[in-house]
């Protein structure tokens, strides 16, 4: 469905009520269609998500020779043909702005057997930091050519497979720098050990960890350790497996009850610690924001959760006290800089904004109606202000906010606003 652009939010006249079906969660499917891939017999995935981030992963995986099935309508994926990956000699593969796609196709390449694969992506993809993994991908053996810039996209693999051995890695810029060494390192011919340098979000390292083992490849020791030790070994079909819905997804409509009163229901999401996101913890985020005294500040780390920091600071302007977001320093290198950008569309909306480095502090003044947000080609900004452009806010119904290129939701959750509207028009019925 092709939306106005920019597109106007219809605020929400009655409290929230309904259902909302959740797409599968991106981090869990990208991650569960490499070890697919690296297992002995075919997998089918259940609950997959369809987006753009998921269709660049499938497609790099059939041009490797790999075979994928897709049913967009009963949402599964099936990879077979495990014999054939890699048999294709060469290959260019996109990965658009996919941090998740960029960062495990090159470890996936580096540890193949054979083949020249050359990877690139849009021009801001370029811009995101790879050189952790390439070096420690290097370190193990992985002839890797940067073909651009040192440490960034485009870049070329001439495959060997890979060694093993001990590396150090940096991976403070991205957790994926981490997970996608540690996917690929029981395809060494040696053992592979990896000495953690610096900072990581454990959160998304525990996912990886948790899904290897799950896939028949476990690591010693645990997530919140700084060395992983891995031996060479191959990874088993599960036959089928079950991807959780998206707890990033769901933060949107968790924060949407705060905006317009109502909850809606989310079948399938795990509570907080009950599954394998660490973005469930947005919930209990959302527990102490109600919770806290009326115009008291309330300071929240999303250093292991800053995914859903943007849900956060989008209706910030609606509490009764200012808020502080800490912990975000990385989300400057993502698909934009999600810190400044925030603080720019926040500020003109009429709001009281001080930025750092690591942070946003955000105090409500009233909010300023006829602006149109702007995404940065960033899914993330879209979904979150269209949840603050939820609020009724002449009390009438009338739009007063407008999102500029709601499509970049198309990334990991195409059907937002027809969800968002669907949930609106049920609210009506009450």
């Amino acid at each position: 469905m092709s939306l106005p652009d920019p597109l106007p939010i219809p605020p929400f006249t009655r409290p929230v009520r309904g259902a909302v079906t959740l797409p599968g969660s991106k981090s869990i499917t990208n991650r569960a269609l490499l070890l697919a891939a690296l297992c002995d017999q075919p997998v089918t995935l259940t609950g997959a998500l369809f987006s753009e981030d998921t269709q660049l992963m499938a497609a790099a995986l059939r041009q490797l020779g790999f075979t994928v099935e897709a049913d967009a309508r009963a949402l599964t994926l099936r990879v077979a043909g495990q014999a054939q990956g890699f048999t294709v000699g060469e290959a260019d593969l996109s990965v658009g702005l996919a941090g998740t796609a960029a960062r495990f196709l090159t470890a996936l390449c580096a540890a193949a057997p054979r083949g020249t694969y050359r990877l690139d992506g849009v021009p801001q993809m370029r811009k995101r930091p790879m050189s952790g993994l390439i070096g420690g991908l290097r370190a193990l053996g992985a002839d890797i050519r940067c073909l651009g810039e040192e440490g960034f996209l485009p870049l070329e693999i001439r495959a060997h497979g890979l060694r093993g051995g001990t590396v150090s890695l940096d991976a403070s810029e991205s957790s994926q720098l981490l997970s996608a060494l540690l996917m690929v390192a029981p395809l060494a011919a040696a053992p592979v050990e990896v000495q953690l340098v610096g900072g990581v979000r454990r959160t998304f390292v525990a996912m990886t960890l948790r899904l290897m083992a799950e896939f028949g490849q476990p690591v010693v020791p645990a997530a919140a350790a700084a060395r992983f030790s891995l031996a060479p070994g191959r990874y088993a079909s599960r036959g089928t497996y079950a991807i959780e819905p998206d707890a990033t997804a769901a933060s949107y409509f968790q924060a949407l009850g705060l905006v317009a009163g109502g909850d809606a229901t989310l079948p399938g999401l795990r509570p907080p610690g009950a599954g394998l996101q660490g973005d469930a913890a947005f919930a209990e985020v959302l527990d102490r924001v109600r919770q806290r005294a009326p115009g008291a500040l309330i300071v929240e780390d999303f250093r292991e959760i800053s995914d859903t920091f943007l849900t956060l600071a989008a209706i910030a302007p609606l509490l009764s006290g200012p808020t502080k977001i800490t912990g975000i320093a990385h989300t400057r290198k993502q698909e934009t800089d999600r810190v400044a950008g925030m603080a720019r569309e926040l500020t003109k909306l009429g709001q009281h904004v001080v930025e750092t480095e690591d942070a946003l502090e955000i105090h409500p003044r009233p909010l300023k109606a006829g602006v149109e947000i702007e995404t940065y080609h960033d899914h993330r900004f879209a979904m979150s202000f269209g949840i603050l452009g939820c609020h009724d806010l002449h009390q009438d119904g009338r739009p007063w906010l407008a999102i500029r290129e709601p499509g970049c939701c198309a990334k990991t959750f195409p059907n937002f606003f027809e969800l968002l509207e669907s949930l609106r028009q049920n609210s009506l019925k009450a």
